[in-house]
């Protein structure tokens, strides 16, 4: 069984910083482009930003500069670094494999403070 567990998540202040984990089991990483998501209060759920096997990285304009993803395949994690956080990042935040139809973690919430 393949499934993905977010932690990290909780409450920051605006301008401040959160680490998201994201710890895949049932398969190995290493082969595949990862993507992080997030679903604000009353949206759906939307791609923020993927890493693909070789490092490299992509994010939507709303969080480009501000997060960053890594990963670490021999332990089959991936990390979301966020900095300069605003309330537009209140949300869940889940991790998932890119265009592969998995089913979803139970994501982290994320509360950003106005």
């Amino acid at each position: 069984q393949v499934h993905f567990w977010e932690f990290g998540g909780g409450e920051a202040q605006s301008g401040s910083s959160l680490r998201l984990s994201c710890v895949v089991t049932g398969l190995p990483l290493h082969i595949h482009e990862m993507g992080w998501y997030r679903r604000a209060p009353e949206k759906a759920r939307e791609l923020i930003a993927t890493i693909k096997p070789s490092g490299i990285s992509d994010y939507v304009p709303a969080v480009e500069g501000r997060f960053t993803v890594s990963r670490d395949d021999a332990k089959d994690v991936v990390w979301l670094q966020m900095d300069a956080l605003n309330p537009g990042d209140t949300g869940i935040y889940y991790c998932n494999i890119v265009n592969r139809g998995y089913d979803w973690g139970p994501g982290t919430q994320v509360t950003v403070a106005s």
